[in-house]
């Protein structure tokens, strides 16, 4: 119940200590603190059977979404379509070690470049199930951007599932191509408790900053990887945070180093492994030069007829550009 109530306080968009939030709708955080409220799997089920969600979409978004959602097979077992190949490891390619990475980022970041910015540029999609109906995907790209008043903007666009190896959003949120899904501002917001603090860029501070960010007590190599998830959602990292988490993954267990892999936006990358024991299994995808997070992809480990997926079907995934 405990935990609950703190989600529920962080998807508030008018806490009682922040006066300057006035009325107005939820931004893209308050939406996701909210949805995994509403929505977190219960105990007992696997984490990817959750009830269906379109992520990061308010509720008149979702209704032009409709149009441009694809209906895979449910519950009668038809297989799933539509849907983005996995990643593969390139063969006989080299496995960079997770602690190599974190040096080389600690030397990227001695210059201080590239610096921090809050906002977020990302590529995703997602297959939300469902116990009473068919599964849902919707492949987005997501440009959000602050402005030194508080200020907001985010834009959403309905992007292809495997993606033509580029953005369709301009770093300013002008569309090149796709469907636009929403585009909103949002007034002045301040906070003093992530996401809206600044991210440390000291490794012991960033662990506290990312317990706090999704309100763990352990925060287990799983519950890292959802931490980065929701950091990179907010926040594109500077060299400094880069490397931080870096020194973080590094000490992380479970994360097994597999190869080289070019992801979905045509990016060189070393793909680090973890199985999870519960149907998935996730490939963190870094920049092996600077440590800087390129991706995150989420595959099934096994079949389930019931909702029609098969062991190597991808679940979701997420791309981050800076």
């Amino acid at each position: 119940m405990a935990d609950e109530l703190d989600l529920l306080r962080a998807a508030d968009p008018v806490p009682a200590d922040g006066p300057r939030f006035g009325d107005g709708p939820l931004d893209h955080t308050a939406e996701r603190h909210l949805n995994r409220l509403l929505h977190s799997p219960r105990p007992g089920r696997p984490a990817w059977a959750r009830p269906r969600l379109l992520w990061g979409l308010t509720a008149a978004a979702v209704v032009t979404a409709t149009t441009l959602t694809v209906l895979l097979g449910g519950s009668s077992g038809a297989p799933a379509v539509a849907a983005p190949r996995p990643l593969t490891v390139r063969a006989h390619s080299t496995a960079v070690p997770l602690a190599q990475v974190a040096r080389l980022a600690a030397v990227a970041a001695t210059d201080g470049s590239p610096a921090l910015r809050q906002g977020t540029h990302v590529q995703s999609w997602s297959l939300a199930m469902s116990d009473d109906g068919p599964p849902v995907t919707l492949p987005e790209e997501r440009v959000v951007r602050w402005r030194a008043d508080g200020t907001h903007t985010e834009v959403v666009v309905a992007t292809d599932p495997d993606h033509a190896g580029r953005p369709v959003l301009t770093d300013t949120g002008r569309v090149e191509d796709g469907k636009v899904l929403s585009r909103q501002t949002f007034p002045p917001m301040w906070g003093d408790a992530p996401p809206l603090s600044t991210p440390p860029h000291d490794p012991a501070k960033l662990r506290a900053y990312l317990t706090d960010l999704i309100h763990s007590d352990t925060l287990t190599t799983s519950e890292l990887l959802d931490a980065t998830t929701e950091l990179l959602d907010n926040w594109t990292l500077g060299a400094g945070e880069t490397a931080a988490l870096a020194d973080l993954l590094a000490d992380a267990k479970g994360l097994r180093a597999a190869g080289q892999v070019t992801d979905r936006l045509g990016r060189t990358g070393q793909a680090y492994v973890l199985d999870e024991g519960t149907g998935g299994r996730r490939m963190l995808i870094l920049d092996p030069a600077t440590g800087a997070v390129l991706g995150l992809e989420t595959t099934f480990t096994r079949d389930d007829p019931e909702y029609g997926v098969r062991a190597g079907d991808v679940m979701e995934y997420r791309a981050w550009l800076r």
